[in-house]
């Protein structure tokens, strides 16, 4: 016995647990647990059908009613408000775990506050005991894209089984694991989805998207502002996670196509960013694969590793966790028809292909998609299954392994107190002239718990590039009232990420054609906000350094004396310098361009009226307006709109023939037409305009710019480049460039090329001989008026701010 002592043990702690159960404590617990279940209201008891259910819908306003009776019932749940949509809908939190834990979560998020600061815990015993007592924090977040639905819906079922379930496994998760639960980042979403889905029940259009954006100025981009946080929802979501909870696991629930596999699960695709910590990375896949386990365990087909999805890009709800030390999590299940069933077919899923995947039948099972879904019926409750399992997979990893993830979480924060990297600072130096511009990027990092201070003295500082690369640079006076971002802080990661340059690797497939990355492949946010912030290697030691810690954003605006912001109203003023009437074209295709332009202008305080496709189409725009403008949409998109058949006829048809008549008798009685992007095919091939699109018809293999940024040579003599000097930083994603033809109408100005050389700033670039001196802005005359035609995206997700002032400039003009 004393040679095998562990094989006791199992029956010494079952005989030693029936002891316990048995107990009339014990007994009472149960006796009280069980009458406690019995109060709390199932979903089916209110909603009047059970979640998942083909062609029943929850709405926004039934889910937050249904999370206010399970905290009113269980002690197992409370609800929180964390702050309001655009829309000014209530955004919750509904927390869950044991009622112990529950009445102590102030104990638990102080815990939480310290393990993701190591330098808060004095020593190794206080850290000892930070891991024995603390909570495993998981969140899960439900259909953040509003027609990725099953989620939402997905989350009372799951709140109704962990507020009653009574089972052993159960208890020890809720033991051992705070869950921080989001039905929905986009409350305005799920309400438009549902009221649409209501509306075209048992019509031809039942199960079609909604034909407007399904967050008021995002749409599906919702889910790409994660670390510019122009948006209500992300900054509240921000504000939970990195500076009150710091979950240690972030489960972002979505949604993909119809006819691909039936669920993905992590690990995810190449390339990774080489800013995530290798552990994470392992990390993602250990959970990943335990998903997929219980997944084939339980039955489901069609799950599918390692595809479409990579880990390179920043901005996602499931990528920003990474570079706070946390492992995000993603998975994406096939989509019914919002809450529609359809059937999928053999030869459905042989023609769908993607990353990672031939098809979603393939011939022969492999390593990553072991076993095929065949076709037929895919209902929601299909969906809510996949995400019910999955769920579960993660609480019980989090569960079993508290302690492990509660260690790696604090030493990764531990590890990036990097001594030798104690004086290494991006600079983001005072007198730029762009003062709105560095309040809002101080602002963005601070509220993602990123340290940005400032200099109450100056300090001198040497080029660490330049040390890099083997020289020795002289040291130079980094001005007082200039903002430091040291490189040792818990949050190292994010700021490298956000701050240098992006290099994405060459990636083509077998015949030649790039590889599409999943979003964007560069970002570099100072770059983006026309802003110069070097790294440099401070040369005065610690003590003799004066800094302010910034707390927040108007820290930052009183510094630097501009209006604070109050309440929800945006503090900035209205560039534009004349009264103008302006017009923004308004598709029902739903365009996010148009979307985050209307973001821009009403962030910057500047009057605007939609214009919709009817009133295009009705003509006599000069007598309204003096200003147009045309978000990146394809002409076909704008002239042809959604077609006939899948909506009715009022959001069918875009402006046709009569509209591009109009828009061009607008321009010659005196108008300005401004294109963003894409809009400007339809100019330039519509008005007959004397440019063409030289990138046009180019393969993959030739020419691909995936969301990168690029470097414009401007005219800063040019009326259309007041205020630049002559390099600036634009945005280009699979946009445009022009070259003059000769044929056509109209007197042609350039405004701003495309760098002759060494055009990539931060990104991917492949062909850049086709790109390189060519045309970025113009302006056009035609009659009386003007065509303002950008190449890029001035605006793109209203995280350019460098280069917003060539719209002001394109409307100011007379």
């Amino acid at each position: 016995m004393s040679r095998h002592p562990f094989r006791l043990a199992p029956l010494v702690i079952a005989f030693a647990l029936s002891l316990v159960l048995c107990s009339p404590l014990a007994r009472a617990q149960q006796r009280h647990a069980s009458t406690a279940a019995a109060n709390v209201p199932t979903p089916q008891s209110m909603l009047g059908f059970a979640p998942g259910d083909d062609r029943t819908i929850a709405d926004w306003a039934q889910i937050r009613a249904y999370f206010a009776r399970l905290d009113a019932a269980s002690d197992r749940v409370r609800v929180e408000t964390i702050g309001q949509s655009t829309e000014g809908r209530p955004l919750i939190v509904a927390y869950i775990s044991a009622p112990e834990n529950i009445r102590n979560l102030a104990r638990y998020q102080e815990i939480q506050r310290k393990l993701a600061d190591p330098r808060l815990v004095r020593d190794d015993a206080e850290r000892e005991r930070l891991i024995h007592d603390g909570k495993m924090v998981v969140a899960v977040s439900c259909s953040i894209h509003s027609t990725e639905i099953v989620a939402s819906q997905m989350a009372l079922r799951l709140a109704y089984d962990l507020a009653t379930a009574q089972d052993e496994e159960t208890r020890q998760i809720l033991q051992n694991v705070i869950l921080l639960l989001i039905p929905s980042p986009n409350p305005d979403g799920i309400q438009i989805v549902a009221d649409w889905y209501r509306k075209t029940l048992s019509t031809p259009y039942e199960g079609s998207d909604p034909p407007e954006l399904y967050h008021h100025y995002a749409g599906h981009d919702d889910n790409r502002d994660w670390f510019m946080l122009n948006l209500t929802e992300t900054q509240a979501v921000t504000r939970l996670f990195w500076q009150q909870w710091f979950p240690e696991v972030v489960y972002d629930i979505h949604q993909q196509g119809q006819t691909g596999s039936r669920f993905f699960v992590p690990p995810f695709f190449d390339p990774p960013n080489p800013n995530i910590a290798p552990l994470l990375l392992r990390e993602v896949g250990l959970i990943g694969h335990k998903i997929a386990a219980d997944e084939e365990a339980a039955g489901m087909q069609g799950v599918i590793t390692n595809a479409l999805y990579d880990t390179w890009w920043h901005g996602g709800f499931r990528t920003a966790p990474y570079f706070h030390n946390s492992v995000g999590i993603l998975t994406e299940a096939a989509s019914a028809k919002i809450m529609t069933p359809l059937p999928v077919t053999k030869e459905q899923l042989e023609h769908s292909s993607t990353r990672g995947m031939d098809s979603a039948l393939p011939k022969f099972p492999t390593t990553n998609f072991p076993d095929p879904w065949p076709g037929g019926k895919w209902r929601p409750r299909d969906i809510m299954k996949l995400e019910l399992i999955a769920v579960h997979s993660v609480l019980s990893l989090a569960s079993n392994y508290r302690e492990r993830y509660l260690r790696n979480f604090y030493a990764l924060g531990r590890n990036a107190l990097n001594s030798e990297a104690g004086s290494l600072t991006y600079l983001i130096e005072a007198g730029q002239g762009k003062d709105e511009n560095v309040a809002k990027l101080v602002g963005a990092l601070v509220a993602q718990g990123v340290e940005v201070q400032r200099l109450e003295r100056e300090l001198h500082v040497r080029d660490y590039e330049q040390i890099l690369a083997g020289s020795s640079p002289p040291a130079r006076e980094a001005p007082a009232n200039s903002y430091i971002v040291f490189l040792s802080q818990p949050y190292a990661a994010n700021v490298r990420a956000l701050f240098e340059r992006q290099v994405y690797p060459n990636r083509l497939t077998a015949n030649g054609e790039a590889e599409r990355p999943y979003d964007v492949a560069g970002w570099t946010l100072p770059m983006q906000l026309g802003l110069e912030a070097p790294l440099v290697y401070v040369t005065e030691p610690a003590a003799q350094r004066r800094l302010t810690l910034i707390r927040d954003e108007n820290d930052v605006r009183r510094d630097l004396g501009l209006p604070l912001r109050q309440g929800t109203r945006s503090p900035l003023a209205n560039p534009i310098t004349r009264p103008v009437r302006l017009a923004l074209y308004k598709s029902w295709t739903a365009s996010m361009d148009e979307g985050w332009t209307r973001y821009v202008f009403d962030t910057f305080n500047v009057p605007y009226q939609t214009l919709l496709d009817k009133d295009v189409r009705a003509g006599n725009l000069r007598a309204h307006y003096d200003v147009i403008v045309l978000p990146s949409l394809r002409m076909r998109e704008i002239m042809e709109g959604n077609p006939a058949g899948r909506y009715p006829a009022e959001f069918t048809g875009g402006i046709g023939d009569a509209g591009v008549e109009a828009l061009r008798r607008f321009v010659e009685a005196g108008g300005t037409l401004v294109c963003f992007d894409a809009s400007s095919e339809l100019a330039i091939k519509q008005f007959k305009l004397p440019l063409r699109n030289v990138l046009e018809g180019l393969k993959s293999s030739e020419f691909y710019c995936p969301g990168s940024i690029l470097r414009l040579t401007v005219d800063t003599n040019a009326p259309l480049a007041h205020g630049f000097g002559r390099d600036v930083d634009a945005y280009f994603i699979n946009s445009s460039a022009f070259d003059v033809t000769g044929d056509g109408g109209g007197r042609v100005h350039t405004v701003a090329r495309y760098a002759d050389k060494d055009v990539l700033r931060s990104g991917w670039l492949l062909g850049e001989k086709y790109l390189a001196g060519k045309i970025a802005l113009a302006e056009v005359s035609l009659g009386q008026g003007r065509v303002v035609l950008f190449g890029f995206r001035p605006q793109h997700r209203a995280q350019t701010w460098g280069t917003f002032l060539f719209i002001w400039d394109a409307i100011s003009k007379q």
